[in-house]
């Protein structure tokens, strides 16, 4: 019996993983001493009324034989599907309700998606990056090249023509930097795409952060995209469903590669590997996407986008650079006075109690950032950031 020894070239730990060994240490030899998290990207808000209420619904009709509903749709229930087409709609993207998939978050499928392409691909990841695109690629044993974002491209980085690529990985708003592609630079992506015969994964996770309505929240708001990406989106940090799971993808009929569409693929993976998404989720999933839910939900942003404003407002009077927190959740900054990100994550936790996520935890070009998320209670981010100002 041999076992995969591409698991062998990954990191021992992950790195929020790692995040949390160092906290609950820190508080084991300090028990008195307050910790604000401001690391790791769960939510603090609870469910919103009008998803509670038609889960509530939904458990009901589970418990009465003339309502229970037993396997489902492997690619999701029609109502939901129908319900995305309509959110998309909004957006200006017609979708049929075939080409969107139901699952139980974005990470999951981003890397389960890999399935469907062969090992024998070239990868292209930005640096930094959320972990996941990189050590699911890592576990196939991909060849994977980066492409670097840092200071002087704001952590957007631009696709070089002379590299070769099959799979492009993109984030927007990015996790973890927080910057947010413009259309011309979306449209210059899908063009390098085209080119290539690639296939570009959009993440999206963070789509509903986005204020500036001349920026794109689907990367099917830019012509040709159909024919070169697949989107993914989770229902996380848009509804708070990080303890309940529930996510889509979105495979065009027109992403075809070698003559085969990418959907049918992706249609036989599921449906031979996943057995859908829980009832009660679902029904809770279609009631974001309901007037009453969506106005809801977009009250919880707009607190969250509140908290982000008050750590962006904190770093500028402390002149410290950062992107980020405008149309994102999360603040990246330029760790102050040359310190690396470890030792900045060291001199938050054990002099302000504050909790981060180092930014070479993210790549290379990520050592000597730190990412701060604004998905905290109001109250910890306000004395977080008194806590910050106060340090030298």
């Amino acid at each position: 019996m041999n076992i995969n020894q591409n698991y062998l070239n990954l990191k021992d730990s992950y790195l929020f993983s790692l995040v949390a060994k160092k906290v609950n240490e820190y508080k084991a030899q300090h028990p008195e001493k307050e910790v604000i998290r401001l690391g790791i990207g769960d939510v603090t808000r609870p469910l919103v009324p009008a998803v509670v209420a038609a889960m509530g619904t939904a458990v009901l009709e589970m418990g009465d034989a003339a309502t229970f509903r037993g396997y489902g749709e492997e690619q999701g229930c029609a109502f939901l599907r129908q319900a995305l087409c309509g959110y998309y709609a909004g957006k200006g993207v017609a979708l049929a309700d075939s080409e969107v998939f139901i699952s139980d978050g974005a990470k999951s499928d981003l890397g389960n998606i890999l399935d469907i392409f062969d090992t024998d691909n070239t990868v292209l990841i930005p640096d930094p990056v959320y972990p996941v695109y990189v050590d699911t690629n890592m576990m196939a044993g991909r060849q994977i090249v980066f492409v670097n974002g840092n200071t002087e491209n704001n952590f957007l980085p631009m696709p070089d023509r002379q590299v070769k690529a099959d799979i492009i990985y993109l984030c927007s708003p990015n996790n973890p930097t927080g910057a947010v592609y413009s259309k011309e630079q979306l449209a210059n992506w899908v063009t390098y795409a085209l080119e290539q015969n690639a296939v570009i994964l959009f993440d999206s996770a963070y789509e509903i952060f986005v204020q500036d309505e001349k920026l794109p929240t689907s990367i099917y708001q830019i012509e040709g995209a159909k024919k070169c990406a697949i989107e993914f989106c989770s229902l996380s940090k848009t509804a708070g469903f990080t303890g309940v799971r529930c996510g889509y993808t979105v495979v065009p009929h027109d992403l075809v590669r070698h003559n085969t569409p990418l959907n049918k693929l992706w249609l036989r993976r599921q449906t031979t590997k996943f057995n859908g998404v829980p009832y009660i989720v679902q029904r809770g999933a279609e009631a974001v996407f309901s007037s009453e839910g969506f106005a809801q939900i977009k009250e919880n942003i707009a607190y969250y986008l509140h908290n982000a404003q008050l750590i962006a407002d904190t770093l500028r009077k402390l002149d410290i650079w950062f992107v980020g927190g405008e149309n994102s959740p999360y603040i990246w900054l330029k760790c102050p006075s040359g310190l690396s990100s470890w030792d900045f994550f060291d001199h938050l936790l054990t002099n302000a109690g504050i909790v981060g996520t180092p930014g070479v935890g993210f790549g290379a070009n990520g050592e000597g950032f730190f990412r701060l998320t604004a998905f905290g209670d109001r109250e910890n981010v306000q004395k977080a950031m008194t806590k910050l100002r106060g340090l030298s």
